[in-house]
């Protein structure tokens, strides 16, 4: 069993920057792979960004390319997702979700495994 914690959404001026946090816990934590996803109001879930745990390869959907990093902290458990030029449309939940085993699929969160609870993120114009 793995628990995910998310935290560090809020409210932020279009242009603002947000630094979102995950942190697991729960059992020995080295997985394939942690991603990022969001869902606005009245849409599909949508991916936002992955990156390998053992590499730290990343991949980003192309809507939030150059104003999205994701990283990670093995020491602690931990994959951020920071936020910068945030745009109205980037307003949503924000879910991480870990995927535990290799698999080729990354941007489906019906491959991944566990997922933390979301965080508000409110991007006002």
């Amino acid at each position: 069993q793995v628990q995910l914690v998310e935290s560090g959404g809020g409210l932020v001026q279009a242009g603002g920057s947000l630094r979102l946090s995950c942190a697991a816990s729960g059992r020995t934590f080295s997985p394939y792979r942690m991603g990022w996803f969001r869902q606005a109001p009245g849409k599909d879930r949508e991916f936002v960004a992955t990156i390998t745990w053992s590499e730290g390869t990343t991949t980003y959907v192309t809507s939030v390319k150059d104003r999205f990093t994701i990283s990670r902290d093995k020491a602690k458990n931990t994959v951020y997702l920071q936020m910068n030029s945030l745009k109205p449309e980037d307003t949503a939940v924000y879910y991480c979700a870990v995927k535990l085993y290799f698999g080729l699929i990354f941007n489906d969160g019906r491959f991944y495994d566990y997922w933390g609870q979301g965080t508000q993120v409110t991007v006002s114009s």
